[in-house]
């Protein structure tokens, strides 16, 4: 059983939260891992002024994802940065290149399931993830959240992501701001594991 997290980070929020969903998925028996991140579409020079240069560094080992990494995979789960309560647009140019699986049906049935970054509490927590299912379900994939099971996203004593959509994670503006938390990386790494157990559950693996 093979589950793909395929992903978009700039300042490595997401990159974080995408290894905590990863854990979550290898406590599964059976589940393999594979860890991607969609291509760059600023130049160098963009990414120094925004100050993202070394953050992105972090994950420079991380490999970029291909058409095949979604194909190959028995559920695909996705992380983006929010940009204006929707997916980046490195995610975007991603998914807008699916269109040869999509005429096939190449991701008919999989389960597929979205976590999110974004810089301020209420900065597209949860448009991001339900605007990026809107793809998903052209696709015909099985759109999978994070069930109230999961009571880390109920917690008042603090302010943190994660919602019934998905893990979430606040950033702030920067890569030095904030980090993800623990509760927020719990999150992740529940929802790498339920994928997974329903995956399971479907492909019979």
């Amino acid at each position: 059983m093979k589950i793909n997290v395929i992903f978009y980070s700039m300042f490595g929020h997401v990159y974080k939260m995408a290894e905590a969903v990863a854990e979550g998925i290898r406590e599964v028996e059976g589940a393999e891992v594979g860890l991607y991140q969609v291509e760059e579409t600023l130049t160098p020079e963009i990414l120094e002024k925004m100050g993202a240069t070394q953050s992105k560094k972090n994950f420079e080992h991380v490999p970029v994802a291909t058409m095949e990494n979604l194909e190959e995979a028995d559920a695909v789960i996705f992380g983006t940065a929010a940009r204006y309560g929707m997916m980046s647009a490195q995610m975007r140019a991603f998914l807008d290149r699916s269109g040869s699986i999509w005429a096939r049906g190449g991701l008919i049935g999989k389960p597929g399931s979205v976590f999110t970054s974004t810089s301020t509490q209420h900065g597209g927590q949860e448009s991001t993830i339900l605007s990026f299912h809107t793809t998903l379900l052209h696709h015909g994939m099985i759109i999978v959240g994070v069930p109230y099971s999961e009571t880390r996203q109920t917690i008042l004593d603090e302010i943190t992501g994660g919602s019934p959509y998905g893990a979430s994670t606040i950033a702030g503006n920067g890569p030095d701001v904030r980090q993800p938390s623990e509760n927020e990386l719990g999150i992740a790494r529940f929802q790498g594991r339920h994928v997974a157990e329903i995956t399971k559950k479907l492909v019979g693996k």
